[in-house]
């Protein structure tokens, strides 16, 4: 039998958190979104773009001090948090006593996004989720998600509040499985992997597997080739990342995310061209959507 897919029963059965006329931006919940670098210097903005695009309240931004002051200015919608940077232009292992802190008084925290440098991000990473919380929700994606692989208990001390979003290659990584046995069998892969991490897994491909720790499964696929541009990860990211601040348990958040960003990819396609829409054509046309489908 098929797993369940993301479908308009599934959607129904499973509704985002309703956001009243009365409802102010603390109570909608609050995104951090860690990660940038020299490297790619504005990945953390469409981070926190689609968080705000599907409702959550308020946003900050965690990138390096260089960046800080550019990223505000990008996204005056957003707070700014200046972190110590290494010599590779990365954020630097002693700034996880800041992550902490920030932590602190957000709803979920969105790690990883245009970061690199494996070994310095698993120090950072290791040390950044070190203090489980109960009103915590963490997303790890990109080089956080591909450095977890040693950190499976740490990630399951968050009682199933992470979310991991790995493509093949970073599954890979996390698990130190063959790209072509995770391809062959991504269902088994993808609850493997959440049973280990005790954490929601979402394997993404054009066929996207769900695995929550319990072994349920969720599958959604996307004939849209757009999505496979720099960008569209991060957006995703932020997507899940927004809708747990919002309250929706891990396992929802994730299937509205890939559900979402599949379809304003599809929305893209449709007016701008099957291939050549970008990361940052998505978060807008996040809001129209939410109203025609999400009540």
């Amino acid at each position: 039998m098929s797993p369940p897919r993301i479908d308009r029963d599934w959607r129904c059965a499973n509704p985002l958190p309703p956001i009243d006329s009365g409802t102010d931006k603390n109570s909608r919940g609050r995104v951090l979104a860690v990660g940038g670098g020299r490297r790619v210097p504005g990945g953390l903005a469409l981070v926190a773009e689609a968080a705000l695009r599907v409702g959550a309240g308020k946003v900050r931004m965690a990138t390096i001090e260089p960046l800080a002051i550019p990223l505000g200015l990008l996204m005056p919608e957003a707070g700014m948090v200046a972190l110590p940077e290494n010599e590779r232009g990365e954020i630097a292992a002693d700034a996880a006593p800041l992550i902490r802190e920030q932590m602190e008084t957000c709803e979920a925290a969105v790690l990883g996004a245009a970061m690199s440098g494996r070994e310095e991000v698993d120090v950072l990473l290791r040390a950044s989720i070190a203090a489980p919380r109960d009103g915590l929700a963490l997303v790890l994606d990109a080089a956080c998600v591909a450095c977890a692989g040693s950190l499976a208990d740490m990630v399951a001390a968050h009682g199933g509040r992470a979310v991991l979003t790995p493509h093949h290659g970073e599954m890979a990584s996390l698990t130190g499985q063959l790209e072509q046995v995770i391809g062959d069998d991504p269902e088994r892969a993808a609850v493997d992997a959440a049973r280990r991490f005790g954490a929601v897994i979402v394997l993404k491909s054009a066929r996207t597997v769900i695995a929550a720790p319990d072994g349920t499964l969720l599958t959604h696929h996307s004939d849209t080739p757009g999505l496979g541009t720099g960008g569209s990860g991060d957006v995703l990211a932020g997507i899940i990342g927004g809708v747990l601040a919002r309250g929706c348990a891990p396992l929802t958040a994730a299937g509205w995310g890939v559900w979402l960003h599949a379809q304003v990819g599809l929305a893209a396609a449709n007016e701008i061209g099957p291939v050549g829409f970008l990361g940052r054509d998505l978060p807008p046309r996040l809001p129209r959507l939410l109203a025609a489908h999400a009540g």
